[in-house]
């Protein structure tokens, strides 16, 4: 597989899963500061900006319309909705003779769709119709992707994503608006799996070491690592006597160790520092896999006449 296709499918999981768990976050915090006046607004939003990685404006006060213009419309922010799934759509017409008919007339029309405005009263339909749109993108590369270099680059970014962005989810019960456990995971939609597993209501134990450790749950930090590993053993299957050269899978291999065995009182003791070791973990992880797979300048090598 040529690199910049290898790379286009990676970014594609990325900035559609990103899309998704951003509809998700910016749905519950702005629903419960409408709900609860007594949320200071300025500071809440500024919270919320700041867990998404968007900076917010200085110097002015920031209100609910800033964080749906920044979160939701606004193309040329890095951290919005409207961003993700513009680069999505780029990333597949690059990989256009690679990925179905269906999957790129789904990205190209939600891409078409996308609003320049959006009201609070807006917010919530649109923030449903993102999941919708998101999930079928998901859904159809899924079903009609053969288990090939293809699925396991679209993968290998969509479960990088999704470790980094449930991370976030977790980090928003450190904010102002203070979310409970239950509103987070139903944000995850994990709220009924959560209930047939511990039977008993959420509490900070049980719900962070659900999101952050669980092995089955597909939305989970450690279900996620795993399955990125995974891809990445089957990308390069080469077996080495000692150690592994991938530096990508060495970080992830670290970090998934480190939660596997990492006992829950000392989760919930430091939640904080975990979610943000899995941030800058992810981040790590992604640039190894660039520079690895596709470099964005590679040099080229010289034999004989030929490069």
């Amino acid at each position: 597989m040529l690199s910049r296709i290898a790379e286009s499918l990676f970014w594609i999981g990325r900035y559609v899963e990103r899309a998704d768990s951003t509809a998700r976050i910016a749905d519950i915090h702005l629903q419960l500061m409408l709900e609860d006046q007594s949320i200071e607004e300025e500071l809440a939003c500024r919270s919320l900006l700041a867990i998404m990685g968007c900076a917010a404006p200085e110097g002015q006060p920031v209100t609910q319309r800033d964080v749906l213009r920044l979160l939701a419309v606004d193309r040329d922010q890095p951290a919005s909705i409207a961003h993700s799934l513009n680069a999505a759509r780029e990333n597949a017409r690059r990989a256009r003779e690679i990925i179905s008919s269906d999957v790129w007339e789904c990205l190209n029309t939600t891409r078409m769709r996308m609003p320049r405005r959006l009201t609070s009263e807006q917010a919530h339909q649109h923030f449903g119709w993102v999941r919708d749109r998101t999930a079928m993108a998901l859904g159809m590369i899924d079903s009609a992707t053969s288990r090939d270099e293809t699925w396991q680059f679209f993968t290998l970014g969509r479960t990088l994503e999704r470790a980094d962005m449930t991370a976030r989810m977790v980090a928003t019960r450190s904010m102002p608006t203070r979310p409970s456990w239950t509103t987070i995971l139903w944000s995850c939609g994990a709220y009924e799996v959560f209930l047939r597993t511990y039977r008993g209501a959420p509490k900070t134990s049980n719900a962070a070491e659900f999101l952050m450790l669980d092995r089955l749950f597909p939305r989970s930090v450690l279900y996620s690592l795993n399955l990125a590993e995974r891809c990445l053993q089957r990308i390069d299957p080469t077996e080495q006597r000692a150690g592994v050269s991938d530096a990508g899978r060495r970080r992830i291999g670290r970090l998934r160790t480190e939660l596997e065995y990492l006992p829950v009182s000392d989760l919930v003791a430091n939640l904080t520092g975990y979610v943000d070791a899995v941030q800058e973990s992810t981040l790590a992880i992604s640039q190894a896999i660039q520079q690895r797979y596709f470099p964005s300048q590679a040099i080229p090598v010289w034999v004989g006449d030929r490069a």
